[in-house]
């Protein structure tokens, strides 16, 4: 089992991410009369998506943000809710716009993507800040790699320099957490599934991000001694007692943080920064509309 020293928690980064953004949100009302504004569209009955959409409201508030929330059936039609998206984008109130994925099948995911203003986009998956991430503009960052490379920094400081090795090469996780790297100095390899020899190639990485959403497919022996491991998976498999559940990450926990200086657990890792990060993301883009200068969160 891992020592405590080696364990990045999440939970604890997440929470002092929140107490920044809540002072950030007080400064911005007292100094320039912003509340940042947050809207979250649901639709449909999906119990997972429900639970998620609750904590994000309650997190808004807790920070002093509005939140708005919009619960729409699961037979709504793509035009009802590319109408709705059409008004959030007019309203000053809300900087932020999120919709909640998956959609039912009559709802063609990338329409909407590319319907929400992508200066309010701040789940970061709109190909306008797509690009701007690419070539190093200022743009809205997708929640999680953010959040990895948040706790990476806090962890490690300066990356410059370091190899950074990435399997997975999803437009939400992997892709992106690869440009933020380099933006950051690093040698980045994006491995997958066709990668030849992938144990070896993850041997080499001073950072290793696991985001390939195969439970435990990363194994001890494919990390290198020291090196910080992120472990951007969640998978639900079959628990020891019968008919229970238990979540597990990409990475072979146990094996993994023996031989790691650096590691996030799962759950308790990464999952609570994305969150905390779409909090951060609101304010930014309320300062960015308002004109104001950033703060440091």
């Amino acid at each position: 089992m891992a020592d405590n020293d080696k364990i990045i928690d999440g939970k604890a980064f997440a929470e002092a991410l929140r107490g920044r953004i809540a002072g950030a949100v007080s400064t911005l009302k007292a100094e320039h009369g912003v509340t940042p504004g947050l809207a979250v569209v649901l639709v449909g009955e999906d119990p997972a998506s429900q639970v998620y959409v609750r904590n994000k409201a309650k997190q808004t508030v807790a920070c002093g943000m509005e939140s708005f929330e919009h619960r729409l059936p699961a037979e709504t039609s793509q035009a009802d809710l590319l109408s709705l998206i059409a008004k959030l984008n007019a309203d000053d109130a809300v900087h932020g716009i999120l919709v909640q994925l998956p959609l039912p099948d009559q709802i063609e995911e990338q329409a909407v993507i590319d319907a929400v203003d992508p200066d309010k986009d701040v789940d970061g998956f709109h190909v306008v800040n797509t690009g701007r991430l690419a070539t190093g503009a200022p743009a809205m960052v997708p929640c999680t790699p953010l959040g990895c490379l948040m706790m990476l920094q806090d962890r490690l400081g300066d990356l410059s320099g370091l190899e950074a090795v990435i399997v997975g090469r999803s437009n939400i996780v992997g892709k992106p957490m690869a440009a933020l790297l380099t933006g950051a100095n690093c040698t980045v390899t994006i491995a997958h599934s066709r990668t030849r020899d992938l144990a070896a190639v993850c041997r080499r990485a001073d950072i290793l991000v696991a985001a390939v959403g195969r439970p435990e497919m990363i194994r001890g022996d494919w990390v290198k001694p020291g090196a910080a491991v992120i472990d951007v998976g969640i998978n639900r498999v079959p628990a020891a007692e019968e008919g229970k559940t238990r979540l597990v990450g990409d990475v072979a926990f146990a094996e993994a943080a023996e031989v790691a200086g650096a590691i996030t657990p799962v759950p308790g890792g990464v999952g609570p920064m994305t969150i905390a990060v779409l909090l951060r993301n609101t304010v930014v883009a309320a300062c960015r509309q308002a004109g104001v200068t950033e703060p440091e969160i």
